[in-house]
């Protein structure tokens, strides 16, 4: 039976709209489909991947951080084992600096040569470029100019990879030099922080063997690090900057009442420079010490005298809770910011008798 439409045509058959549907004769509206997101799903997606950022970032940057973390004390154990390559030559290890009387101009301050143990270590370290570039026979520093020797010009300012720690800004704070992260231990500061004849394993032309090391080789550090400073920065933080004095030797109340700031030669301006600015440190004040860096120098007493730089510079790094060591025996490590003071001393002298507990 045919099926007739309601004007009275006839209508296929199954050509009936179902309900919802638009078709002849039906004036339904059929909805469309929503496709977007409302305002409260998108904060509620914000939200998830805020949390989600919140517990990765810090989980990247400490996973970043333990990775420059392995590179810093690869590169101690790299100076170190340069520092038994030099002992099994030289049966002795380098000089913390040098000073001594230039034959060729006598009036010159001996303490202008001033190369520091990176430096004289330099060939055992795979640093040969550098090196080549260096003539250690002269002066580090010209008594005529104040400047660097002709000579040296190159291979001072070369940046040395291994000399610098990748948790800290990697970068040149002096044009004429290249600049370091590690400095070599002269002890625990005494005598003022003098440079010369000091109780730790470096100083001022030391020689220092094995057999003085009576504390023994796993007991007493060679190496730690040394943050860079800022240059042009008017910002007193202790991290960066220290105070300077032409008080010599050096005092507490010299040092807190000094009134200038160094920033213009800051610390770690130089890898061929071995005064405490650059290339050697000491124990007087603990690890990351919220006490600024005093540095001193003396003045007069002759060329053998004058110019000698003292210093109370310690250990510091941009490490989460302390700073990466070497020990003399070329094993490394890192100190805790609150080693006690009197451990981190006994740490630092190379005959000081000291028990030292296990840290």
């Amino acid at each position: 039976m045919t099926r007739l439409s309601r004007n009275g045509a006839p209508r296929a058959r199954g050509s009936w709209c179902s309900a919802g549907q638009v078709g002849p004769g039906n004036a339904s509206i059929v909805p469309s489909r929503r496709t977007g997101m409302t305002l409260v799903e998108l904060l509620v997606v914000i939200a998830i991947i805020g949390v989600l950022m919140g517990l990765l970032l810090p989980a990247v940057q400490a996973a970043r951080e333990a990775a420059r973390l392995t590179s810093c004390s690869n590169n101690l154990r790299q100076v170190a084992l340069g520092l038994q390559n030099y002992y099994s030559a030289k049966d002795r290890f380098p000089p913390g600096s040098v000073a001594k009387e230039y034959a060729n101009q006598p009036s010159t301050p001996w303490t202008f040569y001033r190369w520091s143990t990176f430096a004289t270590l330099s060939p055992y370290l795979e640093n040969s470029a550098a090196y080549n570039l260096l003539d250690l026979s002269k002066p580090l520093y010209s008594s005529t100019t104040g400047l660097v020797t002709p000579e040296n010009i190159a291979g001072a300012r070369a940046v040395v990879p291994t000399f610098l720690c990748p948790s800290d800004t990697f970068r040149r704070l002096h044009p004429n030099f290249g600049p370091i992260n590690y400095a070599v231990c002269t002890g625990t500061g005494v005598g003022g922080g003098t440079p010369e004849d000091t109780d730790g394993m470096f100083f001022v032309n030391s020689k220092t063997r094995m057999s003085e090391m009576r504390d023994g080789s796993s007991n007493t550090l060679a190496l730690s690090e040394s943050l860079l400073g800022e240059t042009g920065a008017t910002r007193r933080d202790p991290r960066f900057a220290y105070r300077f004095t032409f008080f010599a030797p050096l005092t507490e109340t010299a040092c807190r009442t000094a009134p200038t700031w160094n920033f213009t030669d800051p610390r770690g301006f130089s890898w061929a420079n071995g005064e405490y600015r650059n290339g050697m440190y000491n124990h007087h004040f603990p690890p990351n010490a919220p006490d600024a860096d005093c540095i001193g120098v003396r003045i007069g007493g002759g060329p053998s005298r004058t110019f000698a730089p003292f210093g109370w510079k310690t250990a510091r790094s941009l490490h989460v809770s302390g700073v990466s060591i070497s020990r003399a025996d070329a094993s490394t490590g890192l100190i805790n910011n609150d080693i006690d003071l009197a451990v981190w001393r006994a740490l630092a002298t190379r005959a000081g008798g000291e028990i030292i507990p296990e840290f």
